[in-house]
């Protein structure tokens, strides 16, 4: 059968210490490579604000699996999803090109992000001082211009006062 792309969205419970989550996120990942899914991608997003009380709490710990399966392993997650106690919520969706699509553009500017980059501030100080060496009187014409900017301003407050 021919394999899609599908994203899963988890609540577990959020009182649950960090390794427990973390636990319960390691035996989602072996339900899929156990049911043959390949997984794509995890990001665990942290514990949020719900916005509504799930089983009386008002926070849960949010994660997003991606992962490449047969369709007919989606109900076998789905109920693994409702046995499992910690976990509030889930939803399992099918990826469409656009959404793959942007998936791509969205890993590959955060690459470019983690590339590091180059500080050329030095060069540009360099440069501004060697102008300011080349032609000072340039910067002296400029002062010029200025004071005689706010002798004329100073000019047409006073003619305005009387």
């Amino acid at each position: 059968m021919k394999q899609k792309h599908y994203e899963s969205v988890v609540i577990i419970n959020a009182t649950l210490e960090d390794d427990k989550v973390d636990s319960v996120v390691n035996k989602i990942q072996d339900t899929l490579k156990n049911g043959g899914a390949e997984i794509t991608d995890v990001e665990k997003w942290g514990r949020k604000r719900l916005a509504y009380p799930i089983k009386k709490q008002k926070t849960g710990f949010y994660v997003v699996l991606r992962f490449i399966s047969e369709p007919a392993f989606i109900a076998k997650l789905e109920r693994f999803y409702r046995l499992e106690e910690e976990i509030f919520r889930s939803l399992t969706v099918i990826l469409d090109k656009e959404s793959l699509a942007y998936l791509d553009k969205k890993k590959k500017e955060a690459e470019k992000a983690a590339q590091p980059v180059e500080v050329t501030v030095q060069n540009e100080t360099t440069e501004e001082v060697k102008a300011e060496e080349a032609a000072p009187e340039k910067a002296e014409e400029a002062a010029e211009e200025t004071a005689v900017d706010t002798e004329t301003t100073e000019n047409v407050e006073e003619k305005s006062e009387e």
